[in-house]
């Protein structure tokens, strides 16, 4: 029963990516039961926890003591009506994770805005654009030496002066940007709406190759031993030469392939909104094991005290292991999980559809600590 509610619920989201994807607009401000107003993951900086909450705040939490570190600061929406609209309330959706620096805090909004906050007092140092606003801002932003990077829905890929928010240079794809950008070394990647991912210089945002598939790509790349794996809507999970983009191999799932892959010891993990996560080899994309999740995984794995650790949207955290063929489940959280894991010193944190931050013991799945961040 739980499995077909899930199910059901990927299907309505498929409705909403479908209807927003082709500019229409939804007939009612007022989500669909279950649909949660944004999905931010959690960053770990330190002693902190950065996170978008679901009514629209970034929050700041020292996480020994669960204490906020600034009160929330809360972000305006542009327009009513929306991927992560409610009814009655400006709040803004925030579906991306935030990037931490030891200054400055990035997160974006499903308003248009990308916002540069202090770390240590919650004050606001810019936003951009100083005037008006983008298009909807899904994916989050990236910071690789002295800029920020994000996509939006315009279909342009920014790079801003990460210190003062001022633009240095716009690439613009032919589809909607609603994933997170990845960089390695001078080369940051990124997919689009248009079937394509770009492979675009830091320095200027210059193409250096594109590869096309069938879908649209939504998933942030992973780059590993000289190679891009990114899964699309296509249902393939592709691997790609890092150098000029050629295709060394892609693997067939039964659904999309929305989050990140994870790479650990030559293997790739791959989690698929068809509730399984695929292990596979990172040479010639051969499949080692299969493990069913029973429910869609649209959360990014994350390795932690050497294994791999897989969120699913019904709301169970498991430990997955290859040797031998075993998947552990952790703990059962009863509540709906959309977002990015993240992990500190063997605790696992969770920011769940139902506004709460979780921190779970990885090795024995204990609960820790649970804060509900509306409660404040």
């Amino acid at each position: 029963m739980l499995k077909k509610r899930t199910m059901g619920k990927v299907l309505l989201l498929a409705v909403l990516l479908l209807v927003i994807a082709g500019g229409l607009a939804i007939p009612s401000c007022s989500p669909a039961k279950g649909i949660p107003r944004g999905w931010s993951g959690v960053s770990v900086s330190d002693d902190a926890l950065f996170l978008g909450s679901m009514e629209g705040k970034l929050v700041a939490v020292d996480k020994s003591t669960q204490q906020r570190l600034w009160p929330d600061v809360p972000f305006k929406k542009k327009q009513s009506g929306g991927f992560g609209c409610t009814q009655g309330t400006d709040a803004v959706a925030i579906y991306g994770t935030p990037a931490v620096t030891s200054e400055l805090v990035y997160i974006t909004g499903y308003n248009g805005k990308m916002y540069a906050v202090n770390a240590e007092t919650g004050a606001l140092r810019w936003v951009y654009p100083r005037e008006d606003e983008l298009e909807p801002i899904v994916g989050g932003p990236v910071v690789a030496g002295d800029k920020v990077y994000f996509g939006s829905s315009d279909g342009r890929l920014y790079a801003l002066d990460a210190a003062t928010g001022d633009e240095v240079w716009i690439f613009e794809s032919e589809g909607k940007i609603w994933g997170t950008p990845a960089v390695n070394g001078e080369t940051l990647y990124i997919g689009s709406f248009d079937q394509k991912l770009y492979a675009l210089n830091v320095t200027d945002g210059s193409p250096k190759w594109q590869f096309e598939t069938e879908g649209a790509i939504v998933a942030t790349p992973l780059v590993y031993d000289d190679t891009v794996y990114v899964g699309s809507f296509d249902r393939y999970l592709y691997a790609l030469s890092e150098a000029d983009g050629s295709l060394r191999w892609k693997y067939q799932g039964s659904n999309w392939f929305w989050s990140r892959p994870l790479a650990d010891e030559g293997i790739i993990y791959a989690g698929s909104v068809d509730g399984k996560v695929y292990a596979l080899k990172a040479k010639n994309g051969e499949m080692v094991v299969v493990f069913d999740m029973e429910s869609p995984v649209s959360s990014s794995p994350i390795l932690v005290a050497g294994n791999v650790i897989v969120a699913v949207e019904a709301g169970q955290i498991y430990s997955l292991n290859i040797n031998p063929r075993q998947k552990k489940q952790l703990v059962n959280l009863e509540d709906e999980i959309f977002a990015s894991l993240a992990a500190s010193d063997d605790v696992i944190y969770i920011h769940s559809a139902d506004d709460v931050v979780y921190a779970v013991d990885a090795r024995s799945g204990a609960i820790l600590w649970s804060l509900e961040l509306e409660s404040e």
